[in-house]
C-alpha cells in the first residue's frame, strides 16, 4: 500500500507542491470582482421610518416604470423623463404614522393636438397614512383620502408610480399657439377626394378639329 502511494506521487506529472502553488498563483491572477455601484434602496419598513423620522430618496427614469409605458412619450430627441423622489416618515396631528412623498422633475408626454412631445412638470407633495391591517385601512380611509396598507415592506418606486399615474393628464395638450403650426395644419386639413386625385393624373383631352 505504501509503495502504491509512493509510486502515485513519484509518477505524477506535476509534483503536489507545485500544483498547489500553481493553484494559488491562478487565484492571484484571477480578476477581483468589484461590487457594482449600489442603487438607492427603494424598499423600506414604513413603521420604522415613521418612528425614527427617517427618509430615503433617489431618482428614477420614468420609462423604467412598467405601468407608465403607454403614458409617456418615447422620443430620444426629447431626452429621458426623470423624476427625483423622497419619502419621509413621521406622524400626523393625531399621532398616526404617515409618509410624505415628494416628487420633482419632468415627464415627456405626447400632445394630443400636434402629437409632439410635451414636457409635463412634476412638483408635488403628498401625505399618506400608514395602516397596519385591513381594519386600520378601512378606519383611516373613512377619514383621510390617502392611505396605504403596510403589512410588509413598501417599495418607494411603487408609491412614485402610483402618484405619477394619478398626476399625469389623460389628454395632454400644449398651450394654444405653441404647437407646430405646420403639423397642426396638416392634421386638420381636408383630405382631397380620391376621384379628384385620379382626374388630376389624366392627360388633358385634345380638342377635335
Amino acid at each position: 500500500m505504501l509503495r502504491f502511494i509512493f509510486c502515485a506521487f513519484e509518477c505524477a506529472p506535476v509534483p503536489l507542491w507545485r500544483a498547489v502553488n500553481r493553484s494559488k498563483a491562478n487565484e492571484r491572477k484571477s480578476p477581483v470582482k468589484r461590487p457594482s455601484e449600489s442603487k438607492p434602496q427603494s424598499r423600506f419598513d414604513a413603521f420604522k421610518l415613521a418612528e425614527r423620522g427617517g427618509s430615503l430618496s433617489g431618482e428614477v427614469d420614468v420609462a423604467t416604470l412598467p405601468r407608465l409605458q403607454d403614458r409617456i412619450a418615447h422620443d430620444p430627441a426629447s431626452g429621458a423623463s426623470r423624476v427625483r423622489w423622497s419619502v419621509s416618515g413621521g406622524r400626523d396631528a393625531k399621532g398616526r404614522p404617515e409618509l410624505q412623498l415628494d416628487l420633482d422633475g419632468s415627464v415627456f408626454v405626447t400632445c394630443q393636438r400636434c402629437l409632439h412631445p410635451l414636457a409635463f412638470v412634476i412638483d408635488q407633495r403628498t401625505q399618506v397614512l400608514v395602516a397596519r391591517d385591513e381594519g386600520e385601512l378601512v378606519s383611516f380611509d373613512a377619514e383621510e383620502p390617502e392611505v396605504v396598507l403596510a403589512k410588509s415592506q413598501l417599495d418607494a418606486l411603487t408609491l412614485v408610480e402610483d402618484e405619477l399615474l394619478l398626476s399625469l393628464p389623460f389628454a395632454p395638450r400644449h398651450p394654444e399657439g405653441v404647437c407646430d403650426a405646420a403639423l397642426t395644419a396638416a392634421a386638420v386639413q381636408v383630405r382631397e377626394s380620391p376621384f379628384a386625385q385620379i382626374s388630376a393624373t389624366k392627360a388633358p383631352r385634345r380638342s377635335s378639329k
